[in-house]
């Protein structure tokens, strides 16, 4: 049986995050990551992977300020690290301007523009709108850079990646029993499955924690994409535009409403439902865009009572990290110092 001092449940960005910050924190301790697919495969694969300067309380500003330094610092230190710099404009009604502006943090430094200066011309302000132009927005190939991450740990850290873990136990350390017939000894374990957060070998240790599983949907938005394009966010409908220079096209995230799902069940497709929501949402700013939606990425991420990211204590020497609403690569380095404060 293998032993490791550290053993992470989840190769996605978060877990991956965790390793990372281990393996700066204490090069010589071993670490196992332990992904039922390949790292980087779940809700990272499909993430937006966009990162703003904004939370809707003092403790999601505090870890966005937080991971805004770290993956400047990080684009410093690695600038082959597939993390790009956006320019951002916010769009919201104008009577909700200082509620608006309350929520992002002051680097974002947010200052309203007249439309005919949006670096997109072609989207219209609806009636009572403003757009608020800021700074302070990055776009990262999520499972680029997991596989960036890892590379750059090279041997500090162990990955076994297709092995689901089927059963925990052991008393005064954990035995995680593999798919694949290995047994892992681990002193201390973090778990950061993204959404399966209900899998049966956890599932009794998290119950109290009241996550809930959310279908996510963004579209695909046939317009083409200039190098000047930046990041337009909808606030009023918890929505964005983003280019995707390397694809050519647009992605528009939404809101989409289907709780309590499972992961392993949903369908990797749009719906009729799903593309009509996305529709209905983006015609309000941009009607002849919102016709040119002809697909898009559908998956899965763990949503937390409050909306705040969930770190917590679960068990001896078991740490949950994750639950982070959609907000998996933004928070990540936060998440990732709060796992390392408890370990």
């Amino acid at each position: 049986m293998q032993r490791f001092p550290v053993v992470i449940v989840g190769g996605g960005i978060i877990g991956v995050m965790i390793a990372y910050e281990l393996t700066r924190h204490d090069p010589n301790m071993p670490v196992l990551i332990v992904d039922q697919s390949l790292a980087g495969q779940g809700a990272s694969r499909f993430s937006a992977g966009v990162h703003f300067p904004r939370g809707a309380s003092d403790t999601v500003r505090r870890f966005s300020q937080y991971s805004h330094t770290y993956y400047r610092d990080l684009l410093q230190r690695h600038p082959q690290a597939p993390i790009h710099p956006l320019g951002m404009t916010v769009v919201c009604k104008a009577s909700r301007q200082s509620a608006v502006e309350a929520q992002y943090l002051p680097l974002a430094d947010l200052r309203e523009v007249s439309s005919s200066l949006w670096p997109t011309a072609a989207l219209d302000l609806p009636g009572e709108h403003l757009a608020l132009t800021g700074e302070g927005a990055n776009h990262a190939d999520v499972q680029g850079l997991v596989r960036y991450l890892l590379k750059a740990m090279g041997d500090r850290v162990q990955v076994i990646e297709g092995a689901r873990v089927e059963s925990l136990g052991g008393s005064g350390a954990h035995v995680l029993e593999l798919s694949t017939g290995h047994a892992i000894h681990a002193d201390k374990l973090v778990l950061a499955p993204g959404p399966w957060t209900a899998a049966r070998p956890w599932q009794s240790s998290l119950a109290h924690l009241g996550i809930r599983v959310k279908k996510v949907v963004a579209a695909h938005v046939r317009m083409p994409v200039s190098a000047e394009d930046g990041l337009i966010v909808f606030q009023d409908d918890d929505a964005f535009l983003l280019p995707l220079q390397q694809r050519g096209h647009w992605l528009f995230s939404y809101t989409c409403d289907e709780w309590d799902v499972d992961p392993g069940t949903v369908a990797p497709s749009l719906s009729f439902t799903d593309i009509n929501d996305a529709r209905n949402v983006l015609a309000r700013y941009a009607p002849a865009w919102a016709e040119r939606l002809d697909g898009g990425r559908v998956f899965c991420d763990a949503y937390s009572p409050d909306r705040v990211p969930i770190i917590a204590e679960v068990g001896r020497h078991l740490v949950f990290a994750g639950a982070a609403n959609g907000s998996g690569y933004r928070l990540a380095p936060a998440l990732a110092a709060e796992v390392l404060s408890l370990l």
